[in-house]
């Protein structure tokens, strides 16, 4: 089901990502960023060197999307779940959730717009 897909793999790679932005473009030490993003140390540790949440690839117009959710989220003390819901949804748009779907099930039919009606 696609809402499997983006909680095992959707999710884990916005995690990844946010991470990494928090810490290389703001700063942010990974005790930081585990507490913002409600998660272990270890499980940061983890996002940072590929071993966790590696699955997708974002482009970049997506990349840009998650960094200004990443900034909003720094500067202006928003809420990561929030932010992350939105990412989610905007990226479930993208057909980033299609492709690892289509990846994980070979029944997944050509043209399947399932998530877009």
């Amino acid at each position: 089901m696609p809402q499997e897909i983006e909680v095992w793999y959707l999710i884990p790679a916005l995690r990844r990502e946010l991470a990494r932005i928090f810490i290389e473009e703001h700063g942010l030490s990974q005790k930081k960023v585990a507490e913002i993003l409600g998660i272990t140390g270890a499980a940061i540790s983890q996002y940072l060197n590929f071993k966790r949440g590696n699955e997708i690839r974002f482009s970049k117009d997506e990349i840009a999307k998650i960094k200004k959710a990443a900034s909003e989220i720094v500067r202006n003390n928003e809420d990561v779940m929030k932010k992350i819901y939105q990412l989610s949804v905007s990226l479930r748009k993208s057909k980033v959730i299609c492709d690892i779907h289509k990846s994980q099930d070979g029944s997944i039919e050509n043209g399947c717009d399932i998530c877009f009606k």
